[in-house]
């Protein structure tokens, strides 16, 4: 994954937009369209910054109202991301993560060849919440383990893991590598808990002020909700995860079979 270098790509030439009523579409979508070409043909790749506002505009012959609005439509569809004080770069592709079923960040990611990493932002120990009680089957004088991670690939901040686990059934998790090692991993190798189902949705989320500074986003970015409740063998409750993924890095798909009649 290229990082963002704080250079434009070195030649970058783009015809001027043609009348509307010729072209058939606004001048905005014409911008856009021609940019988008640009990253296609390998002209603008991945991490390559673009040339500011006030170039591109006289390049094209058009007002920065209407340049912005074609840069805020590749932006929306998660082609450019704006890196303030930096410039507009053209964003890294998304990488696609299977809603259906339960796969390892940290595996799946270095098939795809990142690095994956983390940072450990809090592990401690709490009384358990009323919903926290119902989804992991605890009393409600019990107490719980949480644990929160920054995750990044090629030290990009990506993905925020909130992790909330019976505390007296993993006495000790402190203990481990959890900056290191895969929770789940630990969870199996240490404790014999492995995760053999799980029950997950998938939400819209925005990035607050401290998610946003966390995952290197404005605030009010767009990032997606999974809520899991994981269970093992025994179909005993194991741990209730609530993570937070950058909406411009992951895509989130499905298989579906044909129905049956």
């Amino acid at each position: 994954m290229a990082a963002p270098t704080g250079e434009r790509a070195p030649y970058l030439h783009l015809e001027r937009p043609k009348d509307r009523l010729i072209a058939g579409a606004p001048i905005y979508a014409q911008i856009a369209d021609a940019l988008l070409g640009r990253m296609q043909r390998g002209e603008l790749a991945a991490g390559d910054r673009i040339p500011p506002e006030r170039e591109l505009s006289d390049m094209l012959g058009v007002n920065r109202l209407t340049l912005r609005r074609a840069l805020r439509e590749l932006e929306g569809r998660g082609l450019l991301r704006r890196r303030p004080g930096l410039g507009t770069f053209v964003a890294e592709p998304n990488i696609e993560r299977p809603a259906g079923w339960l796969v390892s960040f940290t595996r799946d990611v270095q098939e795809r060849g990142f690095a994956p990493g983390a940072r450990l932002l809090a592990v401690e120990t709490r009384p358990v919440d009323a919903e926290q009680a119902a989804d992991l089957d605890l009393p409600v004088s019990a107490l719980v383990w949480v644990v929160q991670r920054l995750r990044t690939l090629n030290t990009e901040p990506v993905l925020l893991e909130h992790y909330a686990l019976p505390h007296q059934r993993f006495l000790g998790l402190d203990r481990f590598d959890l900056e290191g090692r895969s929770v789940f991993e630990i969870l199996e190798t240490e404790f014999g808990a492995t995760i053999a189902r799980a029950r997950q949705s998938l939400e819209p989320a925005l990035a607050g002020a401290k998610e946003a500074e966390q995952l290197d986003v404005p605030p009010g970015a767009p990032l997606m909700l999974e809520r899991r409740v994981s269970f093992d063998a025994g179909d005993q409750p194991v741990e209730l995860g609530r993570d937070l993924y950058r909406g411009d890095r992951f895509r989130f798909v499905t298989e579906r079979a044909p129905r049956e009649f």
